[in-house]
């Protein structure tokens, strides 16, 4: 039955609520979201979820809390919040609502559960300090909405509720915006992985356009590409490949004696007429037609493979 009413508390507002609300009012863009604690409102019937309140987690009834004694934990012990339950119930739909695929929709249900929604369950629980983060802190997702709330003198009784709603429209845009990146790096996949067959065992992987490429790399084992080498806009561009998500080595840097060059001064450098930029740290730069970039990416495995890179 698709519910008129999608109840969570009043008060103050967290992540984990907005986040929920931003799942269900997607797949449920008609029913009213009401925050509120009274009983008349938290009490289970078929025309609403509730979430973030109740004291039950019961998904038959259309209730995910996560307050009670014996909350849901997950399979390998860690703690629910609302979101990590709204994602486990709904996410599939929320995906298949957003029109993506249907033969991504397990993996962006994983991948999303484990690198957004978890976060967000354990920091919500306190079992995940946004410490951690060091200066970065205050700037955690959790953090940022929670800026939202209205001042402690604010004396407007709607401000709660309208700050609420202007937060949700912000979580909404992180989310969709999360979704549809991860989204275009399982399209990304297959265009890539056919390149690096096309490429056979060269050491420049040619693109036909500027995507997320690392994942499919690796994936295929690639491990004697090198150089990326793909069009952007009016010009064509020259990259690296990172050796690992974190971090900034690669597998082989761009030439020392083109860094921090430009236009002639490169040309120069590098004897490839066309070539008009090195950023300084060599991780990428930029030709003004596809051969020019491509024999760039020729010096740079010769130089490399010269240096010892396998």
């Amino acid at each position: 039955m698709t519910p008129d009413f999608l109840v969570t508390h009043s008060g103050g507002f967290h992540a984990d609520e907005l986040l929920s609300s931003v799942v269900l009012s997607r797949l449920f863009p008609k029913a009213r979201i009401v925050r509120s604690r009274a009983p008349e409102w938290i009490t289970p019937g078929a025309d609403r979820i509730i979430y973030d309140v109740g004291g039950a987690y019961d998904a038959a009834a259309q209730v995910f809390d996560h307050h009670q004694r014996g909350a849901p934990l997950r399979g390998d012990g860690q703690p629910y919040s609302s979101f990590g339950l709204v994602w486990k119930h709904y996410g599939r739909d929320y995906l298949a609502a957003l029109s993506l695929p249907q033969a991504h929709i397990e993996a962006l249900h994983a991948s999303f559960d484990a690198n957004f929604v978890l976060p967000i369950d354990l920091m919500d629980n306190g079992a995940l300090s946004p410490s951690i983060a060091g200066p970065l802190a205050r700037l955690t997702l959790p953090s940022l909405l929670e800026t939202l709330k209205p001042v402690f003198d604010e004396k407007d009784p709607e401000a709660e509720n309208g700050s609420f709603h202007a937060a949700l429209a912000i979580a909404r845009s992180f989310v969709e915006a999360r979704i549809a990146q991860s989204a275009a790096k399982l399209r990304a996949e297959a265009l890539v992985h056919q390149a690096i067959v096309d490429t056979g065992e060269g050491r420049i992987l040619e693109l036909p356009t500027g995507m997320p490429f690392r994942p499919a790399i690796i994936k295929a084992g690639a491990n004697h590409l090198l150089f990326v080498v793909h069009p952007r806009d009016k010009d064509w561009c020259l990259t690296t490949i990172r050796r690992a998500d974190e971090g900034f080595e690669v597998r082989a840097d761009l030439p020392a004696a083109w860094a921090g060059l430009t236009d002639r001064d490169l040309e120069a450098a590098c004897g490839v007429e066309g070539a008009s930029f090195c950023h300084n740290g060599r991780f990428i730069a930029a030709a003004r037609t596809r051969e020019a970039a491509l024999a760039m990416a020729e010096l740079a495995v010769r130089e490399a493979v010269s240096n010892g890179a396998s």
